[in-house]
């Protein structure tokens, strides 16, 4: 196999790692962690976050399914596992070869922010990546900024590993939010919402309506709006009002013309209300805009002085000690209500506030000043959403259905393919959203469901959509008489409540549903279907990357396999026996299982690499992810890059990896890809000799992946599944595609154009053209 990138002789004995001179010096002392779970015990405060899409999700809300960001979702729950690297053959890493995982979160939303700038962008896909922006940020206060902020005040927060004291990664989030929020708000301002006016949509204020456009909202808002307004006081027989995360709120002072005291009242800006009313056609107004407008509809008899538009962020970070709790389900119903309460992280305010009224929303709120964010109105930007869900095909991303596999299907048809008669020839490796969600993998659950010769169905649900086709095949199959277990990951962040109702959904429909094991989040995504064919049973399985979400799976890129190798089948029938049962099994035939033996098994496959290569066999090493922060792998990596071994890393989110250090890291690459779909997929790829080892899965590098959750990789064998990865890989990191370089400094650089200032190649657009090639629709 041809390396993308030549091999480079190992630095010279000794040679010392130059790391960039601010960092190369940091002090780090953390405690020693085993492979698996860490070897110290860990305090009350260390496993609560034993559980978010850049990733993103936030990135799983309704109202953030989109591309580039959070689960767009990044990741960014607390790795409070400690790490010290031990000495291998002698040498020894230097000191700050990490980078500070905060701020590469941060550098991830820059990227989801160059999109939103760039003008290249279709129009409203720009006001899309400007939502993605906002929601990832919000999350990321909600549970990261937040986590650390607690953390802290218990005094359980240690130095991260990138050096920096927990209150200086604290005031680094805080200044560099502030810049790129402002960014944000001047993208928005100077260049988005001009360039939506051209093009005939108007996002504009009350004062810029005319007359006639008043009189209209007016009459909606004594129609629709003022019903369901609240005002309240604060006086001395009203306490200042519990003020919900992420709503918008008008902070209003009014003066009582008879005794001519002055007084504060928060109104709400209902969020069930769509976040900009339209006054006629093409021009759109804010809400909270018509509100104030009417506030004296509100406050009758009274003189309303000024009114100013601010918005809180909470912790709504879950902790649920799962071994006290005799009912998990109850439990975290219970903690649900409880982080409606979660203290305040981040107050935006528009930034014409009043001084007095500020004042009194910093003391009230308990906040710091350093957490306040005056900003241009309005805020809230992920109403963007419900702008870039205009009817305006032109200026979006051109429009792609996903067909059916061409394995599953031949020739495209109305009636769906027999699933059960494919795997019997072959294994398909599914790519999505390129390969259709619906005819392949729910296709293969609806028909296991229908199928009288399926006895038994096991399924894990970490994510699906409210109304899911995945959960009506299960339901449908329990109520058939089929055994269905069903394994609910009612943990998944901001998903709790959906998951906790689909969970009583199955339940009462017959199904076997189970949560999982104590103190872990289950995150692999399995389907395991047993077929009576004949006198023997045989066994079908799905493994994947992403979610059994449907609609997702048309905006996350992830890849999955669909088989019925007796080996994978064994491997899911012992895990799930593990999930539900007392199994104690560590060793798969086929899957590696976190967080027994995924880090190992990765680890031991690139040290091999290290072998081959000073066997003088071909060695190489590619990995596409999500996260890349688990210490222990990156060393690995990193001894292998001075070992000459090339290593390539493709990552979406947060990278702690520091390339292109002398004698450290020189033959590392790191690359990052945001487009129209949100990279999703984890796939690792080992050079092997020759011979190259490839595996799909859940995993990202991060501790709470490889430490706290059930993760699963699956080993890919057929050879043309093998090659494809393998092209995948190396045509994302290929010079000629176009990306973010990751620099030794932390810096990420845009390479969009080549040195003739003409556009790289778009790997998403490649794979939607490819698509289109077979079904004989390529764009010219």
């Amino acid at each position: 196999m041809k390396p993308a990138v030549p091999e480079p002789s190992p630095p010279p004995e000794g040679a010392a790692a130059v790391l960039p001179p601010a960092l190369s010096d940091a002090p780090i002392r953390l405690h020693a962690r085993k492979n698996g779970f860490m070897s110290q015990p860990e305090t009350q405060a260390q496993v609560q976050h034993a559980q978010p899409s850049v990733g993103s999700i936030a990135a799983h809300r309704p109202r953030t399914v989109a591309a580039a960001g959070s689960d767009l979702a990044p990741d960014i729950d607390a790795d409070l596992d400690a790490y010290e690297e031990s000495q291998v053959d002698g040498v020894q890493l230097p000191q700050g070869r990490f980078l500070d995982r905060e701020r590469s979160w941060l550098a991830f939303n820059e990227r989801v922010l160059e999109l939103a700038e760039d003008p290249n962008t279709p129009l409203l896909e720009r006001a899309n990546f400007l939502a993605i922006f906002a929601s990832n940020l919000d999350e990321y206060f909600m549970v990261r900024v937040a986590g650390l902020k607690r953390r802290i005040a218990t005094g359980v927060a240690t130095r991260s590993a990138s050096g920096l004291q927990p209150t200086q990664v604290l005031e680094m989030i805080w200044a560099r939010s502030r810049e790129l929020m402002a960014r944000h708000a001047a993208c928005f301002h100077e260049d988005v919402a001009p360039a939506l006016a051209k093009e005939g949509i108007h996002l504009v204020r009350w004062s810029e309506l005319t007359e006639k456009e008043q009189a209209r909202l007016f009459t909606l808002f004594r129609q629709q709006i003022f019903p369901v307004l609240t005002p309240l006081a604060v006086d001395p027989a009203h306490p200042f009002p519990y003020i919900s995360g992420l709503s918008l709120n008008l902070a209003v002072v009014v003066r009582n013309p008879v005794t001519g005291h002055s007084h504060f009242a928060r109104v709400k800006v209902p969020p069930l209300l769509s976040r900009f009313l339209e006054s006629s056609p093409g021009r759109y107004v804010p809400l909270e805009d018509v509100i104030a407008a009417h506030l004296e509809e509100l406050f009758p008899g009274m003189e309303v002085l000024e009114h100013h538009t601010f918005r809180v962020t909470r912790n709504e970070d879950l902790e649920v000690e799962e071994d006290d709790a005799e009912n998990l389900l109850q439990a975290l119903e219970k903690e649900l209500m409880r982080r409606r309460f979660g203290p305040p992280v981040r107050l935006e305010v528009e930034e014409s506030i009043d001084r007095e009224v500020l004042d009194l929303l910093i003391r009230e709120l308990k906040i710091s000043e350093a957490e306040v964010y005056p900003l241009p109105g309005p805020l809230d930007l992920t109403g963007l959403f419900r702008i870039h869900s205009l009817d305006r095909p032109e200026l979006k991303y051109p429009k792609f259905v996903a067909g059916t596999h061409r394995d599953l299907a031949e020739v495209e048809s109305a009636s769906p393919p027999d699933v059960f008669a494919v795997l019997r020839r072959r294994d398909v490796l599914l790519h999505h959203p390129y390969d259709s969600f619906s005819t392949s993998v729910q296709a293969f659950l609806e028909q296991a469901a229908a199928d009288p010769d399926v006895l038994a169905i096991k399924q894990t649900l970490y994510r699906t959509s409210g109304d899911s086709p995945i959960v009506d095949a299960l339901i449908d199959a329990a109520e058939s008489g089929k055994q269905v277990l069903v394994l609910v990951e009612i943990k998944a962040r901001f998903d709790e409540h959906a998951n906790i109702k689909w969970a009583r959904k199955l339940e009462e429909a017959g199904c076997h549903v189970v949560y999982g094991l104590v103190g872990l989040k289950t995150h692999c995504k399995l389907s395991l279907v047993v077929r009576q064919e004949g006198d023997t049973l045989r066994r079908y399985s799905h493994v994947g990357t992403g979610n059994y979400h449907p609609k997702t799976a048309r905006l996350y890129e992830d890849l999955g396999l669909l088989t019925a190798d007796p080996q994978v089948g064994a491997d899911l029938s012992d895990l799930f026996n593990r999930l539900s049962g007392y199994s104690r099994r560590e060793t798969y035939r086929r899957l590696l299982v976190a967080p027994k033996s995924l880090r190992d098994g990765l680890i031991s496959r690139i040290n091999k690499e290290v072998q081959n290569h000073r066997a003088g066999r071909p060695a190489i090493i590619r990995i596409k992810v999500n996260s890349m922060v688990d210490e222990a792998i990156i060393d690995a990596l990193y001894r292998a890059s001075q070992a000459g071994v090339p290593v390539d890393v493709w990552v979406r989110g947060i990278c702690a990896l520091r390339p292109g250090v002398t004698g450290l890291s020189e033959n590392i690459r790191v690359r990052s890809i945001l487009g129209r779909f949100l990279e999703h997929s984890r796939v690792f790829v080992f050079g092997n000799g020759g011979e190259p080892e490839v595996w799909i899965g859940s995993a990202d590098m991060m501790h709470r992946n490889l430490d706290r959750r059930i993760e699963t990789l699956v080993r890919v064998v057929d050879p043309t599944h093998r090659a494809y990865l393998n092209r995948l890989l190396e045509t994302g990191m290929s010079d000629s595609t176009a990306s973010w370089h990751l620099g030794p400094d932390g810096e990420w650089t845009r390479h969009a154009t080549d040195a003739d200032g003409q556009p790289l190649r778009n790997i998403q657009e490649m794979l939607i053209d490819a698509r289109r090639r077979r079904r004989g629709t390529a764009t010219p």
